[in-house]
């Protein structure tokens, strides 16, 4: 199954993608990671992309989608991954289930940290003053708070429309308790049992 971990900035969907992917033994597929890598072994995609990079700009929709393409075609991906940080806007979204289409896949789950924005507040600028992050400050905080209300909240809805199975997870207990939530949902998937706290089909 594809699997895409949601949330707004702060509310820990790389740190749950990887404490799954682990406890699973399913691919945690990050988009900035897989691009990294892509470029590391020089790859043809990495090739295309590197410049691009490193020129600061955003790597276009139509090439993360091509890489994202190769990594679900090997060989640990066949029976599904965890996507965490793609798609961030409905063209995104449209474009990566045009191309899961071709290959006979689908968006099977969207797994939606939901967390106060007052609390993810509070965890960006507390990571900040242990990590020392120049862009977790309450400005750039702001900004990235508008832009993901603007472009990426919208995603959900996208899948919403297509009937896609859209789990809500409370994102604020701790980190141990929110996995647990989220491995009870696939378990329940896993074993065709209900699971509490589905969303209803549109």
């Amino acid at each position: 199954m594809i699997v895409i971990l949601f949330g707004a900035p702060g509310s820990g969907k790389g740190t749950q993608a990887e404490r799954v992917a682990q406890t699973t033994a399913t691919p945690h597929v990050s988009t900035g990671a897989i691009l990294r890598a892509e470029v590391a072994r020089g790859s043809a995609l990495g090739r295309e992309a590197q410049p691009i990079m490193e020129s600061g700009a955003l790597v276009p929709d139509d090439l993360m989608v091509r890489i994202i393409e190769s990594r679900l075609a090997e060989a640990d991906a066949q029976d599904g991954v965890i996507l965490d940080g793609f798609p961030r806007t409905v063209p995104q979204a449209e474009a990566l289930d045009a191309m899961l289409a071709r290959n006979g896949r689908e968006v099977g789950l969207i797994l939606y940290l939901e967390v106060d924005p007052d609390l993810i507040k509070d965890r960006i600028l507390r990571r900040a003053s242990i990590d020392g992050r120049s862009d977790d400050n309450p400005e750039a905080l702001a900004e990235r708070m508008r832009v993901y209300q603007r472009d990426t909240a919208p995603v959900v809805d996208h899948y919403r429309r297509a009937g896609t199975r859209i789990e809500s997870i409370d994102g604020a207990p701790p980190i141990d308790q929110v996995t647990e939530q989220i491995l009870t949902v696939l378990g329940g998937l896993a074993t065709g049992q209900p699971v509490g706290g589905a969303e209803p089909a549109p």
